[in-house]
């Protein structure tokens, strides 16, 4: 059996680990636990500082060694004391800004059994991987609107981290009454996992990373 620790930002991503990705892995023979990160003493949610973060992921990588430790933090709106937000290349690919932030995080917390991991851009991203999925719960105009953003771009991993055109806010501009805690994951859910893969690469080859660990961290 391996067990592999998550580090999720919210209630949303903790709620799809549990019941997207667990019952995946668990044929493998692959065991996850969704942690909710800290912000401190008395608070859970979101990635405001890595230097709070940090410690958390320290802390797993030593006190649980036979165990991997992930993550699932959004690349948009990261921090900005993150390892390697300084030096980012100048590319507007957001696999490679994604892919050089996760070389240098793993840089930085020096563990062999740490295994980082970024969204692209943000777990909203993913549902565009088929806007249809929005029909249980919104009209089929709002629906059409969502499609006809989601085709203007590559994959929904390209749907970009502006402020203002982020995919979550374009899901709140165009769906009022979208709450991300109660919609995002059964959403998500009704997409199914083969879907998501199918659109989004980068997240698709973080979990052919998970589905491929051995056993041995040594």
């Amino acid at each position: 059996m391996i067990r592999i620790h998550v580090f999720v930002e919210g209630q949303t991503e903790e709620t799809f680990v549990k019941e997207v990705l667990c019952e995946h892995l668990q044929r493998k023979d692959i065991y996850l636990n969704p942690i909710l990160v800290r912000t401190s003493s008395t608070t859970k949610g979101g990635v405001v500082s890595y230097a709070k973060i940090k410690p958390q992921l320290n802390r797993k990588c030593l006190e649980d060694g036979s165990a991997f430790v992930t993550t699932m933090f959004d690349l948009y709106r990261l921090p900005n004391d993150f390892p390697g937000s300084s030096s980012l290349p100048n590319t507007n690919d957001p696999f490679q800004k994604a892919e050089y932030l996760e070389q240098q995080m793993s840089a930085d917390i020096k563990h062999q059994n740490f295994l980082p991991n970024l969204l692209v851009h943000e777990f909203e991203g993913l549902l565009y991987s088929n806007p249809q999925a929005f029909l249980a719960w919104f009209d089929q105009s709002i629906v059409d609107s969502l499609q006809a953003e989601r085709n203007l771009f590559l994959s929904p991993e390209h749907i970009n981290e502006d402020p203002t055109t982020a995919p979550s806010k374009r899901i709140i501009r165009c769906c009022l009454g979208y709450e991300k805690p109660l919609h995002g994951s059964l959403i998500a859910m009704d997409i199914g996992l083969d879907t998501i893969r199918q659109q989004c690469q980068h997240f698709n080859q973080w979990l052919t990373r998970l589905e491929n660990i051995s056993g041995s961290n040594g």
